[in-house]
């Protein structure tokens, strides 16, 4: 495939009026609004341009190319015309592409014989029996990301040889109007949505992970590429252009006012799709609206955006910006950072900067994939030798100032809720940190509400007391089954988890 094709790929994708290839420039397509936008943060080089027009010229176009300044020529992409123009310019050659109105369909072809029963199930035939009719409107991706914020859906799953599929309020909805995608059809779409450096990223190593930005829905989108038996898939996730507001997302006050801290590690953790991401940047916005610092934001990919409000935000991703989490906040302590926000805590040697960072006199937030606050500190305490063991802890000891550990729950009436867990590290916590004694910090939990401390059973509770969870669902959510029934009673609900044909659960 002729290199140009990738770029021509998003022309077609997002519905552009035009593609600009100007030296000195990023690759931009012109939408019909008058918008530009960037398909790469690099700029083009005259050279390169050359090169990607010569490659779809034949010998006679490249000839009288060689002898003018100026040549227009039509050119396809699978089936679908575009005119090219190509300019010598004081700066190098420049090329730009417009869509070329379509030819007069063709009468169809005879329908396609049944498929044969002995045909290898995961190589599809061309023409799927089951396929149907897609809906009409637009390029295909942007018709299933209209579709997913429609249903107000988190999450859109696209997989070769099945419908896609959208999750809402926590279930999993078969996209039936749009059909069976074959991996052709796949390829096409994920494209698209690709950057020339993605693209090639995803045919290295089988995986890529980026953000896309779908200005029609007003919001971001974090893709996922994959590859599997069937052939390429991936999963889409919305994440609002609006920073999320901490009233509607429940967050209470002592956590609030996590984003005043001068200095110390604060962790917020959960399963992957709790709303870690979302949490933090409620958190991170309240910062950005009450103090006067430098905010450094390293993630992968970058999902919230932070505009300026009262702080210097500089957002830094993975891939793009920085070759890894543990280099670039390395490089960060040479930034003049107030504020430091890492997107995950994957590995020991990121994590062991983040305390160094945290210890330092800098605050820093990071996100790890545990269930429990107490349980945190036992997983980073676990990542090191057990020579270093002793070190650490007496380091999380002084740097550790909170941790926030959250699940979702599916709301009466549709919607999710998070259930929050939160570790505030005074003294006394401290010193079981440093004693390995994290077995009884659960206790001291349990005694100091009034400091903002909550055990995840009791946010669960609370929540089915206001009316806003069913019991069952806090049931099936909650970490310890017994110990929430026993609160259940304590506000005066009797719940049997027997009597709602759960007796396996």
């Amino acid at each position: 495939m002729p290199q140009l094709d990738r770029f021509l790929l998003h022309l077609f994708a997002r519905g552009a009026a035009r593609l600009l290839l100007i030296p000195g420039e990023p690759p931009v397509l012109e939408m019909p609004d008058g918008q530009r936008l960037n398909l790469a943060p690099t700029p083009m080089t005259a050279v390169m341009v050359d090169a990607l027009a010569s490659e779809v010229m034949d010998p006679r176009q490249k000839a009288s190319w060689a002898d003018t300044p100026t040549l227009e020529w039509g050119y396809s992409v699978d089936g679908k015309p575009v005119a090219l123009k190509a300019e010598r310019t004081p700066g190098g050659a420049s090329l730009s592409a417009t869509m070329a109105p379509a030819a007069p369909p063709k009468p169809a072809p005879p329908m396609a014989p049944a498929v044969s029963a002995s045909a290898d199930p995961l190589s599809p035939p061309s023409s799927d029996p089951r396929k149907t009719e897609m809906p009409p409107g637009g390029p295909l991706s942007e018709r299933l990301f209209k579709t997913l914020l429609a249903m107000k859906g988190s999450d859109l799953h696209c997989t070769s040889n099945h419908p896609p599929i959208a999750r809402v309020h926590g279930d999993m909805e078969e996209l039936s109007d749009f059909g069976i995608l074959g991996p052709s059809q796949m390829e096409d779409l994920m494209r698209g949505l690709a950057t020339p450096d993605t693209w090639r990223h995803f045919e290295e190593v089988r995986d890529a992970d980026f953000a896309y930005p779908f200005e029609a829905g007003g919001c971001r989108f974090r893709v996922n590429f994959f590859m599997d038996r069937q052939g390429p898939g991936m999963v889409v996730r919305v994440i609002p252009n609006e920073i999320p507001d901490p009233d509607q997302l429940g967050i209470p006050e002592p956590v609030r006012r996590l984003a005043l801290l001068s200095k110390g590690l604060v962790l917020v953790t959960g399963p992957t799709g709790s709303g870690k991401s979302t949490t933090l940047a409620a958190i991170v916005d309240l910062a950005n609206r009450q103090r006067k610092d430098h905010i450094i934001t390293i993630e992968d990919p970058i999902e919230f955006v932070h505009p300026k409000k009262r702080c210097l935000v500089n957002q830094r991703e993975v891939g793009t910006h920085t070759n890894g989490f543990k280099n670039a906040l390395r490089a960060a302590l040479r930034e003049d950072p107030d504020i430091v926000l890492v997107g995950e805590m994957r590995d020991l040697e990121t994590i062991s900067i983040a305390l160094e960072t945290a210890i330092t006199g800098h605050l820093v937030f990071g996100t790890l994939h545990t269930s429990s606050a107490i349980g945190t500190i036992d997983r980073i305490v676990d990542q090191f030798p057990a020579d270093r063991q002793q070190q650490i802890r007496v380091m999380l000891s002084d740097a550790l100032k909170c941790v926030v550990s959250q699940v979702l729950l599916k709301k009466k009436g549709g919607g999710r809720v998070a259930a929050l867990e939160s570790l505030f590290v005074g003294p006394a916590i401290a010193n079981l940190i440093r004693e390995a004694k994290a077995p009884q910090i659960m206790s001291q939990m349990q005694t100091g509400r009034a400091y903002g401390q909550k055990l995840m059973v009791d946010s669960i509770v609370d929540l089915v007391k206001a009316g806003t969870v069913d019991p069952l669902e806090a049931y099936l959510k909650a970490p310890d089954k017994d110990t929430l029934i026993q609160g259940l009673k304590r506000v005066g609900i009797a719940f049997d988890p027997r009597s709602q044909g759960e007796t396996d659960l």
